[in-house]
This record gives structure tokens, C-alpha cells and sequence, in this order.
């Protein structure tokens, strides 16, 4: 499977992730939504920034999903995996206090970054607000 993230350009992340700096995508939860069940080791993400193309690709290494999530897991979680994250340890403070009431949080671990030749898709019939886009093959959406 393939999968397209969507990221705040303003987090500026995605440097991050083909610098190595961040090894794991977090996704956090109030319900179960996509990429939830759908993501398994060996699948292509690609990442975008919101507005822009597709710049950056990456295989799955892994994915550990956690439920039932209470603040003081939030917080194990993020002093666990939060570097690997690309978090800063001054900054965990302010991504518990988003995450703190999120009831599932989705770790996918990221091997062999690489950039991409800018490429679009499109969103029909993922709703215009999807963070995350799944299909069996990226030339499927590509435009």
C-alpha cells in the first residue's frame, strides 16, 4: 500500500525526516481514523506539506499503535519516542498538552528517506480536509 501524510508546513518536518533527524511519524487519535489498520510494515508513505506537492518518500519499517490512551501515557510515549519524533526535549511539554486527551496514537517508523520529484494527487474522495490518503498504488492518485 501506499499512503500520502500531510504535514503543517509551519512544524517544518519535513527537513527533518530526510535529515534523519526524525525516524517516526506520530499520528494522534481522539477515534480511529486512516491510517488506523491500514498501515503495515514494508508500505510507502510520501509526505507533503499542506498546499504543496509530494517532495519526500520513505518505507515502513514498523508500526506500533497504542489505545486507550490516558495523559500519563501520552506523556510515557512522548518522553519514549518524542527525539525520534524529531521532538526537542524542551518542546514535549507543548505537544503533551495537544495530545494529552487523544485516546490513540499510531508510531510509524521511518527507513530509507529519500526526496522525489514534486508530484500532485488528487484528493477525490478523501474529503478535503484528509491529514492522510491511503491506496493501493500512488500512480492510482498521482496527477
Amino acid at each position: 500500500m501506499d499512503h500520502v501524510a500531510f504535514m503543517k508546513k509551519s512544524w517544518g518536518l519535513l527537513p527533518k525526516i530526510l535529515s534523519g533527524e526524525k525516524k517516526i511519524e506520530s499520528r494522534w487519535y481522539l477515534n480511529r481514523s486512516a491510517p488506523w489498520g491500514k498501515i503495515h510494515e514494508g508500505d510507502t508513505v510520501y509526505f507533503k506539506n499542506s498546499g504543496e506537492p509530494i517532495t519526500v518518500r520513505c518505507e515502513v519499517g514498523k508500526v506500533t499503535s497504542f489505545e486507550r490512551l490516558t495523559p500519563n501515557k501520552v506523556r510515557q510515549i512522548l518522553n519514549e519516542y518524542g527525539r525520534d519524533d524529531g521532538i526537542k526535549a524542551g518542546e514535549i511539554e507543548s505537544y503533551y498538552n495537544l495530545f494529552k486527551n487523544k485516546n490513540y496514537c499510531l508510531l510509524i517508523f521511518l527507513k530509507n528517506p529519500q526526496k522525489v520529484i514534486p508530484f500532485n494527487i488528487n484528493k477525490k474522495g478523501f474529503g478535503s480536509m484528509a491529514a492522510w490518503v491511503t491506496a493501493d498504488d500512488i500512480r492510482d492518485i498521482k496527477v
